[in-house]
């Protein structure tokens, strides 16, 4: 795990200004750092290490390539990079490598392979700049599902990448440049995170998962290309669906899953795992003990609220598994001391409150290990939230009504005005006909926002309405219009977990897990993720997933049965507690009272113009009076926070 920057400049200090980026992600590498600038192109790579594989300075970065016509700085892990190895020296048995590196491994592939078909051999979770000196042309690479994030722009006509947006900020000439986006902001307060490609700076965007992105002499451009698709992996499973049975199926992703597991916990440095006492980590770490040679080191932070503990059910899960579990109890005023570090370690507006005990466990598993591996994708692959259980009884009511006229009927609901359709999916009649993928958006993306949740100003929320769905089509890149749009699948079940897929899973959870872990510099891993278990579980009828068993839904259906072998049935049956801080209690009656009243009143937002003072002050006196729109009020809260450290 690590950090890369680069710009192609040649006006510029190279070393200053590299340096100064290097110094924004000394987090994400703190064992060594290095840049390589070539006069010739104006190309500067710079690179920050956290040594994993091959702790020598074999693997230091930025590497070139044995035949020196390659030089890349990387950022993640290639899981299946000894595979890879080993047919390469078969292709080429003249080959030698310096070290053990898995960068070493797949810039040699790059070499005897070419770019994209290397991108589709491998198999793991990267960002990667690379540069191809005899064709003068620099290629940027994200992995299939955004597991590593790459932001890209031009500054002053000239281009910039870095691991996040701290990066960029540190560039010569960017505090000129740094516009706020509307269009972003407008997309933060309606999902509580900003969607890729967009940043909450107008310009730099961030390369979306599964892209290869390439910038030729003289260096003006930027091109994108999709070497992988969620959207075609999902449509191909659903065209291929698995034939066996239910019992086969677990089968076949137990085996699928152990095989991700064995595959990451190669590391020559301490390895361990999240254990939060739900269906996926306990899954995770149970195919962890069953493969490792020793006691799988866990770790999991506790409450003394009960209302949000799960340690002590963590903590029998640990024992029954035999792992070496640490658990820490941490108090209200730990949680509260996290607060000031978050618009830092997110460096743009983010507001999944998770990320305060996301923060604290990765600490906490830092203090034992450099690596961990967690249940994160379990509920966006195998249907393990709430709504897809509400939304699949209601599927199985509409689901004898003939695709064509449920088709038509969900688009008549789709062209009506946002509050409208709030209102017609209130209706019962609509809730029977109407189409489920419009549903869900309206269930979880707050399409009610428009109304009483709007705080942007009334300019900008005439323009976001010309869609109907957040910003103006012109402002928005073609790729996030198309996500927000696009339905390939005729499952409607299915087409809520893949919008998930490639919106919130991407966009909040795997940006939540990576910079809470590099800020405390660990590298997190997520087996669920794998490429083999991800175009797998497209191919899962829906019933697999979620299921009706005893005349009730059942979310995760295979990944609890498979679970079920390693862990008995009673220690697992008990409500979803979710990892949560209880947020509405402390912005009410709290410390955080105080804090959040006098951020609303004296709103550096409003002061600017992206704010509007009387919707403001309307949702802070409805939240003070009623205890609801919580989510809504912390999404406020930390856009102040994150603006006021920048403006």
């Amino acid at each position: 795990m690590c950090g890369i920057a680069g710009f192609i400049n040649k006006e510029v200090d190279a070393v200053a200004a590299i340096s100064s980026m290097n110094a924004q992600m000394e987090h994400r590498g703190p064992d060594s750092g290095g840049y390589w600038t070539d006069e010739n192109s104006g190309l500067t790579l710079g690179h920050r290490r956290l040594a994993i594989l091959d702790l020598t300075e074999s693997g230091a970065q930025p590497m070139h390539s044995r035949d020196n016509r390659y030089v890349m700085a990387y950022n993640g892990e290639i899981y299946n990079a000894p595979d890879m190895r080993e047919e390469l020296c078969k292709r080429d048995p003249a080959l030698t490598f310096r070290g053990s590196s898995d960068t070493e491994v797949i810039l040699e592939a790059f070499s005897l392979f070419g770019i994209f078909e290397t991108l589709k051999r491998m198999k793991g979770m990267f960002a990667i700049a690379l540069y191809d000196r005899q064709e003068r042309t620099l290629y940027l690479m994200r992995d299939r599902v955004g597991e590593k994030p790459l932001y890209y722009g031009f500054v002053n006509g000239h281009f910039v990448f870095g691991s996040e947006l701290r990066v960029l900020e540190a560039y010569p000439g960017f505090a000129a440049h740094r516009h706020i986006s509307r269009a972003a902001l407008a997309e933060y307060m309606r999902y509580g995170y900003i969607p890729a490609p967009l940043s909450v700076y107008e310009g730099i965007f961030k390369l979306l998962p599964g892209e290869c992105m390439t910038v030729k002499t003289p260096f003006q451009k930027c091109c994108a290309n999709r070497y992988w698709s969620m959207e075609e992996c999902a449509l191909k499973g659903e065209q291929h669906p698995f034939e066996g049975n239910f019992d086969e199926a677990c089968n076949e992703l137990e085996l699928l899953l152990t095989g991700a597991v064995s595959g990451q916990l190669l590391s020559d440095v301490p390895v361990g795992a999240f254990l939060s006492g739900g269906i996926d980590s306990a899954l995770i770490v149970s195919l962890m003990q069953k493969v490792s040679k020793a006691p799988v080191k866990t770790f999991t932070i506790g409450f003394t609220d009960k209302k949000y503990n799960e340690a002590e059910f963590a903590k029998t899960i640990a024992e029954h598994l035999g792992t070496e579990h640490t658990e820490l109890y941490v108090s209200e005023q730990d949680l509260l001391d996290v607060i000031p570090k978050l618009s830092d370690i997110f460096s743009e507006p983010f507001a999944d409150s998770s990320q305060i005990p996301t923060y604290l466990v990765s600490r906490l598993a830092r203090s034992r290990v450099t690596v961990t591996l967690s249940g994160d994708a379990g509920d966006e692959l195998f249907g393990g939230y709430r709504t897809y259980q509400k939304v699949g009884r209601l599927w199985n009511r509409i689901s004898g009504i003939p695709y064509g006229i449920r088709k038509g009927m969900g688009g008549a609901l789709r062209v009506l005005a946002p509050v409208q359709k709030l209102q017609a999916f209130r209706s019962a009649q609509a809730l029977k006909a109407g189409d489920i993928a419009a549903l869900h958006e309206a269930v979880c993306y707050h399409t009610d926002y428009w109304g009483e949740r709007c705080v942007i100003t009334e300019s900008d929320k005439t323009e976001a309405e010309k869609t109907g769905w957040g910003v103006p089509e012109s402002d928005v890149p073609r790729a996030l219009y198309d996500i927000r749009r696009g339905n390939v699948l005729r499952n409607e079940v299915s087409a809520m977990l893949l919008k998930d897929m490639l919106t919130y899973h991407p966009d909040d959870i795997l940006v939540k897990v990576d910079r809470c872990g590099m800020a405390v510099s660990l590298e997190n891993r997520v087996p669920m993720l794998d490429r083999d278990v991800v175009e797998f579980a497209w191919t899962l009828p829906t019933e697999y997933k979620i299921g009706a068993e005893a005349g009730d839904i059942v979310t995760k259906r295979i990944l609890k049965e498979i679970l079920y072998r390693y862990v008995p049935k009673e220690m697992m049956d008990r409500p979803k507690k979710g990892f949560s801080v209880p947020m509405t209690r402390w912005l009410s009656e709290g410390t955080l009272r105080e804090w959040a009243g006098d951020l609303v009143a004296d709103s550096a937002l409003v002061r600017d113009g992206y704010f509007d003072r009387r919707a403001l002050d309307r949702i802070y006196k409805g939240f003070l009076a009623n205890r609801r729109g919580t989510q809504t009020l912390w999404q406020i809260l930390m856009a102040e926070e994150w603006y006021r450290k920048r403006s």
